[in-house]
């Protein structure tokens, strides 16, 4: 093993916990909706206005595994017209600082891809 490598194990773990918060949020998709909560976007047709490349099927899907995993919850409002909005729950809003690390990592790292002049910039820097 690698100076500075780090395996996470203990007595009783059954899988590990880097390995099971990527299944959780690597799924397509999943990441951008909760970017999208984070700036209160809540509502279906905002999701599909904002996320390049997602569709009716797959948002619908994404959303229903988001709740099921508890990520999410999802509000009826019954009243002319009908509506329904998604919010994060508190394990979804766990997930903020992971987003934040995610953004952090690429704009100091991969800022050719992400700017055009290519300068790295910090998360401060660019957060609305």
């Amino acid at each position: 093993m690698n100076e500075g490598s780090i395996m996470y194990s203990a007595k009783g773990m059954i899988s590990c916990p880097v390995d099971n918060t990527f299944k959780i949020i690597s799924k397509k998709f999943t990441i951008l909706l909760i970017r999208n909560m984070l700036s209160n976007q809540c509502r279906f047709n905002q999701f599909l206005e904002t996320i390049p490349g997602i569709n009716s099927k797959t948002l619908s899907a994404r959303l229903r595994e988001m709740e099921k995993n508890g990520l999410i919850r999802r509000k009826v409002y019954h009243d002319p017209p009908l509506r329904v909005e998604y919010f994060l729950t508190e394990k979804g809003l766990a997930a903020k600082p992971i987003l934040d690390q995610m953004a952090e990592y690429s704009l100091r790292h991969c800022s050719s891809v992400i700017f055009e002049d290519g300068k790295p910039r910090t998360l401060q820097e660019v957060v609305h």
